[in-house]
């Protein structure tokens, strides 16, 4: 199994395996067909408040991952479907729209899932 992390805006790829938006908004500028992935998984994405606090402020980053983890081990329903899906593919790619490629919610999401 290999998880893997990409933004959303770059080149799909074959590679990518089973591609997973793991943002609870969709992402400006991309339209379905474009995304081409296979779920949406808005519901293990940073609650709202989370988001608007961190606001991709890297020096917000270490407590961000804290408090992220935090929600997502009381996110079992989501959580669930998310390892279900990751365990039943080889590849799977996680995708967001941030900018900032190394402070975002899917790399957390992507260390959380290898943990297990």
């Amino acid at each position: 199994m290999k998880i893997a992390t990409k933004r959303i805006y770059e080149k799909y790829s074959r590679e990518d395996g089973v591609r997973i938006l793991v943002d609870r908004l969709w992402p400006r500028g991309v339209s379905k067909a474009e995304a081409r992935i296979d779920f949406w998984l808005k519901d293990v994405a940073p609650s709202p408040e989370l988001r608007k606090w961190f606001a991709h402020d890297p020096k917000k980053w270490p407590e961000f991952k804290r408090k992220y983890v935090s929600e997502l081990r009381k996110n079992d329903e989501h959580v669930e479907a998310l390892k279900d899906i990751v365990w039943k593919n080889k590849i799977v790619t996680l995708l967001y729209a941030a900018k900032d490629t190394e402070h975002n919610e899917a790399l957390v999401l992507q260390d959380f899932l290898e943990k297990r």
